[in-house]
């Protein structure tokens, strides 16, 4: 049984003008997010777009040869399938439950016919969508100049501001799929930052123990999405 969960933990279903709140909400569907959950699969048509509230979702770029490496992350600030709204039915990316958890989806078409009013929901999606494409463009950079410690501590940092908390529960070979590296480096970079008393890695666990610390030890990629979503998706306004 689906647990009762608030849809507006989700940032951009809580920056809806009222009037547009009350035409969705009756159309919002409480979901559980398990841990690997596939939410949609390369080049297959997507059915729904998911709002996270307590979970992450992985969007990983897929290989003809299945390898995959991720491009984004989303949690509760977010939407997962924006080429729904943004006018293709498929996508070459996976959508992956990184951090399980609940959300709300909401059918293609419904989300569709939203978009298409072009009003204050557009222009919300559309601010999304930018602060979206600014983290896979960061992202791109970051994996072909730095170096694998600090792509960690970029990837924990934006992974616990999708997050309620300072714990993630996420194994060392996950954690590698998503940056396209082998295992044996994440667990060399994740016992550097265990040694600097920056996190706590215990059976799946890491607990994250010095923000500060993990800020100062990573490049400026994080800092540069973090502020494009600050400036492009302040939690009061969907005007």
């Amino acid at each position: 049984m689906t647990q009762a969960i608030d849809p507006k933990t989700n940032q951009l279903l809580a920056a809806l003008q009222e009037a547009d709140w009350q035409r969705l909400q009756p159309y919002l569907e409480p979901v559980e997010m398990p841990l690997g959950q596939v939410l949609y699969e390369s080049g297959r048509p997507m059915s729904h777009v998911y709002f996270p509230t307590t979970s992450i979702v992985s969007l990983l770029y897929v290989m003809e040869n299945g390898a995959s490496a991720e491009i984004a992350v989303v949690g509760y600030e977010g939407v997962v399938g924006i080429t729904l709204f943004m006018g293709g039915g498929t996508t070459p990316s996976r959508g992956v439950v990184q951090s399980a958890g609940m959300g709300v989806r909401l059918s293609a078409q419904k989300i569709r016919d939203e978009f298409n009013r072009s009003g204050p929901v557009m222009h919300l999606l559309l601010r999304y969508t930018q602060a979206l494409i600014a983290q896979m463009v960061q992202t791109a950079a970051c994996n072909r100049h730095h170096s694998l410690d600090q792509q960690l501590c970029r990837w924990l940092l934006l992974s616990l501001d999708r997050l309620q908390g300072d714990e993630l529960v996420m194994t060392q070979e996950l954690i590698a799929n998503m940056l396209g590296v082998r295992r044996e480096g994440v667990t060399e970079a994740a016992l550097k930052l265990q040694a600097a008393g920056l996190i706590r890695y215990v059976r799946g666990h890491i607990t994250v123990l010095d923000r500060k610390g993990l800020e100062l030890r990573t490049c400026e990629c994080y800092a540069a999405v973090k502020n494009e979503y600050d400036r492009l998706l302040p939690a009061e306004l969907a005007g």
